[in-house]
């Protein structure tokens, strides 16, 4: 009997992707021995995505789709896949081409060898601006240094998972999981594999930099308290630092040297308030991410799907 393969396809905005993604998925495929299906994931879109994704469903057979009542992120498309792929393994990549299905046939041989998750690691892109790349390998060092795991630079969201591992998956219900620091975390036995990135086919890249500094912040704190220390240490170190100060106070006193100016005193108050306020912000991440995970509230909500309950 033939092994079955899910694809779970995250997509928001992406209407003029989607037959292009299903069409190259369909000829890797077709020269394939495993029965596959793939499974969209529409982001609260608010172009035509559902309805494309709607309208290949009715041409084939093996394509479900995945409605949000809204958008919830990327990260929870990708979570809602898992939860709702009953493959033998489920294979996820993103909907603009970039993470090339040609890649998938070497992904499953690592399976079929044992490996139960099998990651990618992208090759730099040279087509991208240097600011861009600086801020993608900053993103690694930042994450890898604060935190208690150790990604490669270029790790993606393109990734296989062996069923027993998709079933672990499930019993995570965190309410902003941070997936490849997740599956670093998860053990097993893993391999990578290096890739060079497509060209998008359409649209533009919904990862702004904004977007990545949060990614980063998200990241170090799903897996790591250092950053609570780092705040310790940086406020005992600006306290010590800070009696250095003492012998000019009194070297000043007893000569009765006037305190010139204000500005040098506005400077400091303005330092240590930022400071300060770097650390508190720090600790809130950590109490804003307790208050959102003890409401219990879904990670993500289902407005309409063509997938049958398996469960």
């Amino acid at each position: 009997m033939r092994k079955l393969v899910s694809i779970i396809i995250p997509a928001y905005n992406e209407a003029e992707n989607v037959r292009h993604i299903f069409d190259k998925i369909k000829v890797v495929f077709d020269t394939l021995p495993y029965n596959w299906e793939v499974i969209f994931i529409d982001d609260g879109s608010k172009d035509e995505t559902i309805n494309t994704v709607m309208a290949l469903s009715k041409e084939n057979n093996n394509v479900y789709f995945l409605e949000f009542s809204k958008n919830f992120g990327h990260q929870l498309a990708v979570k809602a896949g898992l939860d709702n792929a009953y493959g033998d393994c489920v294979v996820s990549l993103d909907c603009d081409a970039q993470h090339p299905p040609e890649i998938i046939p070497d992904m499953l041989v690592k399976w079929e060898e044992g490996y139960d998750i099998v990651y990618t690691i992208r090759e730099e892109d040279k087509r991208l601006s240097k600011a861009k790349r600086s801020t993608s390998n900053l993103f690694y060092k930042l994450v890898n240094s604060l935190s208690d795991i150790e990604l490669e630079a270029g790790t993606a969201d393109f990734r296989l998972l062996d069923r027993k591992v998709v079933n672990v998956f499930r019993n995570f219900h965190e309410t902003e999981p941070f997936l490849r620091g997740l599956i670093k975390w998860l053990g097993f036995k893993q391999h990578g594999i290096h890739y060079s990135p497509a060209e998008r086919f359409a649209g533009s890249s919904k990862y702004s930099v904004k977007k990545m500094i949060h990614l980063a912040l998200h990241g170090v704190t799903s897996f790591s308290i250092k950053p609570l220390y780092t705040a310790v240490y940086l406020g005992l170190s600006m306290s010590l630092l800070s009696l250095l100060y003492i012998p000019y106070v009194i070297y000043a006193f007893y000569s009765h040297i006037e305190v010139s100016g204000w500005a040098s005193t506005i400077m400091t108050i303005v330092f240590f308030g930022g400071l300060q306020l770097i650390m508190l912000g720090i600790i809130g991440i950590y109490v804003g991410k307790m208050f959102m995970q003890t409401k219990n509230r879904p990670n993500y909500i289902i407005r309409s799907t063509n997938l049958k309950d398996q469960s």
